[in-house]
């Protein structure tokens, strides 16, 4: 199986050398496609030194503006050649150390979609409100579409190339995760959850995700579940 990995990021500066080099670490990769979502820091210039080391591996679509995490995660999309897609956030709350378990109910040709869940193991928490929203957004999922997920917004999705190319997405920002648990979902399809260990930052280490997203998601979790 062939790993593309898509990392979306707007200024990271301070994480992305760490997290390029752990992802090229885990000797897995197929491919890295990296999107510079407007940054205006040094991000660009840091990828590009990592792009210059390793033209084979790495692919960079530079955004002239900063549009959201799920119009980046789209671009992408478009870039991918393996056979399974990985979204890794380039923040390091997520470690690539645990890639060989994620990728491994692949080796299943029934699984699909495969989901790292923090629920499933004691993580720490950067506060209450981030834990419990993600466990209501899960509630939500759950009551909804019939499902049983412990971690509808988890930062590590996995997916087979083609079947997430057929979403047709049309998220911009953090709604990416209900939209495409929504419409997996709507086609019956199970989602494979792994127990993964979570580091998570707080607002003032720059975690850009806010009550308001919390809100969006359960608006998008209802639309796509009622939408023709």
């Amino acid at each position: 199986m062939k790993l593309s990995v898509i990392i979306p990021f707007y200024n990271e500066d301070r994480t992305l050398n760490t997290l390029i080099e752990k992802v090229i670490s885990t000797n897995l990769v197929y491919e890295i496609i990296c999107v510079d979502d407007g940054s205006t820091d040094r991000s660009y210039e840091i990828i590009s030194e990592w792009k210059t080391r390793h033209p084979e591996l790495l692919k960079i679509i530079r955004l002239e503006k900063n549009y959201g995490k799920g119009f980046a995660i789209r671009m992408a999309l478009e870039k991918v050649t393996g056979d399974i897609v990985l979204i890794q956030d380039a923040d390091l709350e997520y470690d690539p150390s645990q890639y060989s378990k994620l990728i491994a109910p692949f080796e299943n040709e029934n699984v699909n979609v495969v989901y790292g869940s923090r629920n499933l193991l004691k993580n720490p928490r950067s506060a209450n409100s981030f834990y419990w929203g993600g466990v209501f957004l899960s509630k939500i999922t759950n009551l909804l579409y019939g499902s049983s997920i412990s971690d509808e917004s988890t930062g590590f999705k996995l997916f087979r190339s083609e079947l997430i190319r057929e979403l047709d997405l049309e998220c911009v920002r953090f709604e990416f995760c209900p939209e495409v648990t929504a419409k997996i979902l709507n086609r019956k399809i199970k989602i494979y959850e792994t127990p993964i260990t979570y580091t998570p930052r707080s607002i003032s280490e720059g975690k850009k995700i806010n009550w308001r997203d919390g809100v969006t998601a359960i608006w998008t979790l209802v639309k796509y579940k009622f939408k023709d």
